[in-house]
């Protein structure tokens, strides 16, 4: 009887351990979960100049604000053209230069930034920015741009046939730019704290709160579905700790919403674990049309007079594949779904069709989102 005993509370001692194993492995911190409201990026823009380019350039009389952009910026150097003069070139490259400059970035920190062409330039490869101001939304420069752009690609033509590796017309200059003003960012208004959710939702609201009220009793407390707002300590150095310390806290999120995301433009269907269906029947079948053109010569006969002439002789043919029925039960889960829609044979572009059919008739329990 006792080594039973003993048996059956190893058991259910292992039982807990892995219950307790599975809860901890769904917890995320809170730093994944929500940013401290104010602490965020800045977008910054500007325009400038790729030069040195192995003939890649943007064509000049295609793009004449790059040959006013060359000429602005050699009379700023010093550089005076004759008027009238026409400039033919192929090393230069009209660009927008695009960064982000992040929470808390001090003067003389270096910042990435991404080169992209806005003219006709073939490619950037090998190509120099010259120094460009970068600018935020209040029009303010914040940042001076200069350096060698990186292209992660080739591409090469001859003959009428071109081919291209990757995208030539965007690189990056790691540490590109340097920045020259500050943006003043504060912790939180007097002594509160505001956290924002990446993704509304107000039982992880609710859960957030209760494990920071449970490390730390009476500091939470909830605004609505996506803010929470803390009481933290008014001495900066005691509230960054007490910052740090808050966003490793571990909460165990709330299940998401049902939700099947469809891109219309790559057919691509994205479901989450929460879809679930009604009983319903689904037949589907493909119809099929196909144009073909014969071009041919008409070929007149020996001094008829007649004249030779082109004929294009088009078929046009319709076809419709069957298409089989196939129940699908109430509470199917997600791997059940993708099953039953791969036994109909249903390509990416038939699942959108076949999505919108099934909400359509209410068996769908899920937000149907096309992007």
């Amino acid at each position: 009887m006792w080594p039973l005993i003993k048996q059956t509370f190893f058991i259910m001692i292992c039982l807990a351990v892995g219950v307790a194993h599975m809860e901890t492995a769904h917890a995320e911190r809170i730093k994944d979960l929500a940013s401290i409201t104010g602490v965020r990026n800045n977008q910054l823009v500007g325009y400038g100049l790729v030069v040195g380019l192995d003939g890649s350039g943007d064509q000049t009389t295609q793009t004449p604000f790059t040959v006013q952009s060359i000429i602005s910026m050699l009379s700023a150097l010093g550089v005076n053209l004759p008027p009238g003069q026409s400039l033919q070139l192929k090393n230069v490259a009209a660009v927008m230069v695009t960064a982000n400059l992040p929470p808390f970035a001090r003067a003389g920190q270096p910042i990435d930034i991404t080169v992209s062409s806005i003219g006709n330039a073939k490619s950037l490869k090998g190509g120099t920015l010259i120094l460009t101001p970068l600018k935020g939304a209040d029009g303010q420069i914040y940042a001076m741009a200069q350096g060698n752009v990186v292209i992660v690609g080739a591409g090469a033509s001859g003959a009428g046939s071109k081919t291209v590796v990757n995208h030539l017309s965007v690189g990056r200059i790691t540490g590109g730019a340097t920045v020259e003003k500050e943006v003043p960012v504060s912790l939180g208004q007097g002594e509160f704290v505001s956290l924002d959710l990446n993704t509304a939702d107000f039982d992880t609201t609710r859960r957030m709160v209760d494990a920071i009220n449970r490390l730390i009793p009476g500091v939470a407390s909830a605004v609505d579905g996506r803010q929470i707002r803390v009481r933290a300590p008014m001495s900066s150095d005691e509230r960054v700790r007490f910052l740090g310390r808050l966003e490793n806290i571990e909460v165990n999120p709330a299940q998401a919403a049902a939700k099947v995301i469809v891109n219309s433009r790559t057919g691509s269907v994205v479901m989450n674990q929460a879809v679930v269906l009604e009983n319903c029947a689904v037949a589907h079948g493909n119809l099929t049309v196909s144009v073909n053109a014969d071009n041919s010569v008409s070929q007149p006969g020996a001094l008829s007079r007649g004249q030779t002439a082109g004929v294009t002789n088009a078929q046009v043919e319709i076809k419709q594949e069957g298409g089989a029925l196939l129940n699908l039960k109430r509470g199917a889960n997600l791997a059940d779904i993708v099953k039953a829609l791969n036994a109909l044979g249903a390509n990416p572009q038939d699942l959108i069709a076949i999505l919108q059919a099934i909400k359509s008739a209410g068996a769908l329990h899920a937000e149907l989102e096309i992007i």
